[in-house]
């Protein structure tokens, strides 16, 4: 998987609230999207696209990564969202997070229309990048495509509302287990979207869980698509960022075991140490699939900012 910029967890503000777009700068997430779509009323949408601009120009928002979702293409917003929050803040803006894509083709015009701007503002070319939200059926048929329409796309995004509205599901709670099915009913959907990220070699984002105060539930559905291999979660609420955060680094244990291995296994390859293609390491044999392992959950502890507490030491 390419080196992208870490995304544990993703806070959700609505653009129509200065008061909570002024909150968002305060809280430890690594990703912050100001939202155009749900979470602002029809009405709401032109003055909330103002408060947008507005809050991206102040600053003050550290080292988090600033995304916008703008309205999805099947509405007469869009347009008008991309144009006056690029124009209006391009320089201060990492993504634009496009939701409910069905094709590559969507993907396809929200990049040559942020091409267009950013010639015309004299900004870097394709320094803007793309986060696409899977939402229906036909999204998830296509997502392979779509993950791979754009060098601009940075994550494939699961949105499990609206996916689970799209194909009929029985169920009023987002994204959590249901006692009526012996199973995990999201399991196909996050692998499937999972494959498509890591085929592009870009990020897998979880969506969001809504019983913003079941602090302990949304703990163990971040387990899940944290142990697939995904990286980060949508976060709704303050008291869900440090699960997040948490659950998707790996723990002290695997972060040292992970640098541990990295390093026994250059020093067996090399001349001093028997140039070998597989060594013990206590009691476990590692060879290059293990450093593989090891380089995934090593780089998600260096980002997390881990700091090893065991050394390897060569034997005698």
């Amino acid at each position: 998987m390419a080196t992208l910029r870490p995304r544990r967890s993703c806070l959700a503000v609505p653009g129509s609230s200065p008061r909570f777009l002024d909150k968002a700068r305060t809280l430890d997430s690594d990703q912050v999207f100001l939202d155009l779509e749900d979470a602002c009323a029809p009405l709401a949408k032109p003055e909330a696209r103002k408060n947008i601009v507005a809050a991206l120009n102040e600053g003050g928002w550290g080292s988090r990564l600033r995304v916008v979702r703008v309205n999805d293409l099947t509405t007469h917003w869009t347009y008008r969202d991309v144009i006056e929050v690029v124009e209006g803040a391009g320089a201060n803006l990492d993504c634009i997070m496009l939701p409910k894509v069905q094709s590559a083709a969507q993907v396809a015009w929200l990049d040559l229309t942020l091409t267009q701007i950013e010639k015309t503002l004299g900004y870097e070319v394709g320094r803007i990048g793309i986060e696409a939200q899977i939402e229906n059926a036909r999204g998830l048929v296509d997502v392979d495509a779509i993950a791979g329409a754009s060098p601009r796309i940075e994550t494939i995004i699961f949105g499990p509302a609206d996916f689970m509205a799209s194909i009929n599901m029985k169920s009023l709670v987002v994204g959590a287990l249901h006692p009526d099915y012996p199973g995990d009913p999201f399991h196909y959907i996050l692998m499937r979207i999972l494959m498509a990220a890591r085929a592009h070699d870009v990020q897998a984002i979880d969506g969001p869980f809504l019983q913003i105060r079941d602090t302990d539930a949304f703990a163990e559905v971040a387990k899940r698509s944290a142990m697939l291999g995904f990286d980060g979660k949508w976060v709704l609420h303050p008291g869900q960022i440090p699960i997040a955060n948490e659950v998707y680094s790996p723990s002290q244990a695997d972060y040292d075991h992970a640098e541990l291995i990295l390093d026994a296994y250059e020093y067996f390859t090399s001349e001093a140490g028997g140039r070998k293609g597989s060594a013990m390491l206590g009691d476990e044999m590692i060879d290059e699939a293990s450093r593989k392992m090891a380089l995934v959950i090593a780089a998600k502890g260096r980002v997390a900012g881990l700091a090893r507490t065991e050394q390897f030491a060569p034997p005698e």
